[in-house]
């Protein structure tokens, strides 16, 4: 793994920590203090790929990437990105692979949406977060939310804005077999 460093004009791309200290040293406006030596050794050493940045003075700040770059203008031209397929892994919310999963029943959605409501002081109109929950039978959670949006769909305004299936706002549960 490779380090990018920045301060204003002066940037560097090194192979180890100790390249990307003694870059540090040679800038006159940093001090090197040993928990700064520190934190930019535990910043390698760990497998978080996020940049840091570290204060020099007040919002004077030089910065750390982790790159897989082996040189500069790979660096600059991007082509040392990482595959976002660990990160989507890390990420994927466990009720998405169900959501197309057969099982008949009963299903709690809950959906939080964009409602339009009018305001007859103003005359106007306006959104609201509006919270749902509703129990439905359904053979899938991907049909429970479809029930939801048909049913919601004919009782409020058409301009309120409802959320993907697969959003953060939609969430279901099974509940059991019906009779």
């Amino acid at each position: 793994m490779n380090l990018y460093l920045r301060y204003f004009d002066n940037e560097t791309l090194v192979h180890n920590v100790d390249d990307a200290l003694d870059f540090l040293v040679s800038i006159p406006d940093i001090q090197m203090t040993p928990e700064l030596e520190a934190d930019i050794r535990t910043y390698a050493a760990n497998d978080v790929f996020y940049p840091k940045r570290y204060k020099v003075r007040p919002r004077i700040y030089f910065i750390i990437i982790k790159t897989e770059a082996a040189t500069m203008l790979d660096f600059k031209q991007k082509k040392a990105l990482r595959s976002s397929g660990d990160y989507a892994q890390r990420k994927e919310n466990p009720a998405i692979m169900h959501l197309a999963e057969e099982r008949e029943g009963w299903y709690e959605g809950q959906l939080n949406f964009k409602r339009v409501v009018f305001l007859p002081a103003t005359g106007k109109h306006e959104y609201r977060d509006t919270h749902f929950v509703a129990n439905c039978k359904a053979v899938s959670g991907m049909d429970c939310y479809n029930r939801i949006i048909d049913y919601l769909k004919g009782r409020v305004d058409a301009r309120s804005q409802f959320p993907s299936a697969k959003g953060k706002n939609f969430s279901f549960r099974y509940l059991g077999m019906w009779k």
